[in-house]
């Protein structure tokens, strides 16, 4: 091997005769190995950073609980800038921040990364959305007042607020949503049929599906905890109507009365119990805003005074009622086994039994005619007069 070597050195002296170079310097640097050009890697190091206490309290004041939640770490890399110099890089990348900074030394890139922070944090608060609450009282409120109040009428959402705290604000107050079990759901609605207010009950289970079901399309919580809740559908009764001779007992008994005219406005215009704070007379008609529009729309009907209503509207020009409960008291001590409402599943059979036509019944008492109905349904007053005068028996 080492002729072989020799006569390959002789044979490269032989060929550089001409160059002026020496034996000895040749073997020189055919003994050297070459040098090695490449550079290291980029990034030398990664490694969790923990930030002083000194440091810490430089951060900006809304970064602080968030920084103390991760326990004031941040990820720092050790990195080539060029071919001969270093320094660190520090990376906070978590919750919707994104806050980078580099420094010559790990103490300069430290302080840039807290000016950064400021930065980011001012950045934050002109960007950041409304946080949506997720324990259960803060949620409901923030529900309702932005989302179920466009949805109902006045009334409705009223009435919804009231049950929410009497039946459930006490029991859940500031829970966390994703922490209400099935089994306390269950134990409400029980509590409630034990007392046998079977209707509540129902209407607390539609309340509380209501709030879970907006938890989970704000993805607050997974499940509803009402899926396996058990409660038993309750059988609304129906209005019943009044009897003739009923009819003449209630408006005889209180001849002389308010409460007469009260109850023949009642009786002859269909009217809701809360739409008769609305009632105004407009000429030949009886005009109520219909409560039952929702979505904040306003909208009013007009019910003729029909020869039934007449006799009572004699030199009347202004309506006025009493609270809806003082007439439910007053009814019910002249018929007991009537309510405020039938007066209108009254108005709405009469109708039916003097052949007022399906579109005048529908305007009267508020009902829709359907999209297409609504569209392009537009009736004249002497349509209106002509089938409320068939009012008649």
């Amino acid at each position: 091997m080492e002729k072989t070597n020799k006569n390959n050195l002789n044979t490269v002296l032989e060929a550089l005769k001409t160059m002026f170079v020496s034996k000895e310097d040749l073997i020189s640097l055919l003994d050297k190995k070459p040098k090695d050009h490449s550079l290291p890697p980029k990034i030398m190091k990664s490694e969790e950073l923990k930030f002083t206490k000194r440091e810490f309290e430089k951060m900006p004041k809304t970064f602080k609980k968030e920084f103390r939640t991760d326990g004031c770490t941040a990820r720092v890399y050790k990195k080539r800038f060029s071919k001969y110099t270093y320094g660190y890089e520090i990376r906070y990348r978590r919750n919707g921040y994104n806050v980078y900074a580099s420094g010559r030394n790990l103490e300069e890139a430290k302080q840039k990364f807290i000016e950064q922070l400021a930065v980011a944090t001012k950045v934050e608060k002109k960007t950041k959305q409304p946080t949506v609450p997720t324990t259960f009282h803060s949620f409901t409120m923030y529900h309702f007042e932005n989302f179920r109040k466009r949805k109902v009428t006045e009334k409705t959402y009223q009435n919804d607020l009231l049950r929410y705290k009497k039946y459930l604000q006490s029991r859940f107050e500031e829970k966390p949503l994703f922490k209400i079990s099935s089994l306390e759901c269950q134990e409400i609605i029980d509590e409630i049929v034990n007392a046998e207010k079977y209707k509540t009950a129902e209407e607390i289970f539609s309340l509380m599906s209501i709030i879970f079901k907006a938890a989970m399309a704000h993805g607050i919580i997974n499940k509803n905890p009402l899926a396996i809740v058990y409660h038993e559908k309750h059988e609304r009764k129906h209005g019943k109507s009044l009897t003739k001779k009923e009819e003449n007992r209630l408006l005889e008994s209180t001849a002389g009365t308010e409460y007469q005219l009260m109850f023949a406005l009642a009786l002859y215009t269909g009217m809701r119990p809360n739409e008769f704070e609305t009632a105004k007379r407009e000429g030949k008609f009886i005009v109520a805003r219909n409560s039952k529009r929702k979505g904040g729309k306003i909208e009013y009907k007009k019910i003729p005074i029909t020869p039934m209503l007449k006799p009572y509207m004699e030199g009347v020009e202004e309506i006025s009622f009493y609270k809806a409960y003082t007439l439910r008291e007053k009814i019910k001590e002249i018929l007991p086994n009537h309510i405020l409402y039938d007066l209108r599943t009254t108005f709405y059979s009469r109708c039916i039994e003097c052949g007022v036509s399906d579109v005048a019944q529908k305007l009267f008492v508020g009902h829709s005619l359907g999209e297409l109905g609504n569209a392009y349904t537009d009736v004249s007053d002497e349509y209106l007069l002509k089938e409320g005068n068939k009012l008649k028996y």
